[in-house]
């Protein structure tokens, strides 16, 4: 287990750091993850599960268009988790996630995930603090089998949002006509458990046994730029190839 103080991780871009450069270098890292994606589709050894996180209002839509929106259709999938159903709610925690977990030659992105039963039920206090010893072992478990009986790369990031730039964000909900439908009265709610959310996500973060990526995310672009280069080195590193032809050609 390790300790993590998220205050002290900067939820901005370096000053060094030129805009104008990094969204150009995104948008070329974008096209190349478009291209080992196809690659992921064709030679159908490898699945991809992409985990992102975040208070509300930290930019979880935009980063999956930002770094996902040049890739083909198919064999792409995201997931966004809302609360259980009845169903659900009758069956473990990971039941439900478990049937939307990518197959090999597909990459799926999961807007929020099952680390959601360890955050807003612990804030909430819907569960003990026991269950949430348990559950952690459980995802723990859950990942590492997805690792190893399906081959699964699994890239997990939080998305790293200041307490000033989320109310930026919300406010621009009730402001802008084209995001009223992002509105919920209910993240204004949330908001006011700010630390005990933060607190909860330090913990978590802590005692996953995979890495957790922290995207620094007031400003987009940013958050663009770190993502694209985890997920296209990530990809990389699968080495993966075009397969062969089944069966040799002649020409007539």
């Amino acid at each position: 287990m390790s300790t993590i103080d998220l205050s002290t991780i900067s939820t901005r871009a370096p000053e060094h750091l030129d805009k104008d450069e990094a969204r150009k270098i995104s948008a070329q890292r974008a096209e190349r993850i478009a291209e080992l994606h196809a690659q992921l589709v064709a030679e159908r050894k490898h699945a991809v599960l992409v985990i992102l996180q975040g208070m509300d209002a930290s930019g979880k839509d935009g980063a999956m268009r930002r770094v996902f929106g040049a890739c083909s259709p198919f064999g792409l999938r995201a997931v966004g988790w809302k609360k259980p159903t009845e169903e659900e709610f009758a069956h473990d925690f990971l039941w439900r996630i478990h049937k939307q977990v990518p197959a090999k030659g597909e990459l799926v992105i999961f807007n929020r995930s099952h680390y959601e039963d360890v955050l807003i039920q612990r804030v909430h206090g819907w569960i003990s603090e026991a269950q949430v010893d348990q559950r952690i072992a459980s995802i723990n478990a859950f990942e590492k089998l997805l690792q190893q009986d399906n081959n699964t790369l699994i890239l997990k990031f939080y998305l790293h949002l200041s307490y000033e730039q989320q109310e930026e964000e919300l406010r621009e909900r009730l402001e802008e006509p084209e995001k009223h439908y992002k509105h919920n009265d209910g993240d204004w709610a949330e908001r006011e458990r700010w630390d005990d959310y933060r607190a909860a996500y330090e913990d978590v973060i802590g005692r996953s046994e995979l890495t957790w990526h922290i995207v620094p995310v007031d400003q987009r672009w940013y958050r663009d730029y770190v993502m694209t280069e985890v997920v296209l080195n990530a990809l990389e590193g699968l080495n993966m190839s075009w397969p062969a032809l089944a069966t040799e050609l002649t020409h007539q």
